[in-house]
């Protein structure tokens, strides 16, 4: 596998850090390496966040990306998504949650936008808002193919309360849903 680089973005509280370690510890799992490496304010809660997510079979050795290195991110809040959303690849993919983040003409013509409603999933479908990074993490294994989905679902489970296992893998069964839909419709 060519190495893989993800951003996900939002505020702080939303989960995106947690969804970086999952990636990159699922990564380790497998036996290749994994780094996820993260910007947040001072404020913490609600202030804007990015976490650069590197997977690699080869050892990693420069554990951030160059602007237009990323080939995916992901989206919720739209200050991250103004602040960092150049790192992304000329043709490369991101994932907004349209509630939240609105893109530009020039966006769309520069990257290919995909709009998943990515809270309303998790408080409608799933009845957890704090599953979101739960969907998050699914939508951009479907996207990226970047580790095995049951290796990735182990992981997240075991960072996780056995307690909401259960709305867990309903939040990553949807995420999955709501990505492959969206890609049979590109």
């Amino acid at each position: 596998m060519a190495r893989t680089l993800m951003r996900f973005t939002g505020v702080g509280g939303q989960g995106v850090l947690l969804a970086g370690e999952i990636f990159a510890a699922a990564k380790i799992k497998t036996g290749g390496f994994g780094l996820k490496t993260a910007t947040y304010t001072s404020q913490v809660r609600g202030g804007p966040t990015v976490v650069d997510i590197t997977l690699d079979d080869e050892e990693i050795f420069y554990p951030y990306a160059n602007d237009g290195e990323i080939n995916f991110m992901l989206s919720v809040a739209q200050k991250s998504y103004d602040l960092f959303k150049n790192g992304v690849s000329d043709g490369g993919t991101i994932v907004i949650d349209p509630n939240l983040v609105k893109s530009t003409e020039e966006d769309r013509k520069k990257w290919n936008l995909v709009e998943i409603p990515i809270i309303t999933i998790a408080k409608d479908e799933v009845g957890n808002v704090i599953t979101q990074s739960v969907i998050a993490l699914a939508i951009a294994n479907t996207y990226t193919k970047a580790i095995d989905k049951e290796t990735l679902r182990e992981v997240m489970l075991s960072k996780v309360p056995a307690k909401v296992h259960d709305v867990n893998n309903k939040a990553f069964d949807l995420g999955e849903k709501y990505a492959l839909e969206a890609i049979s419709k590109n």
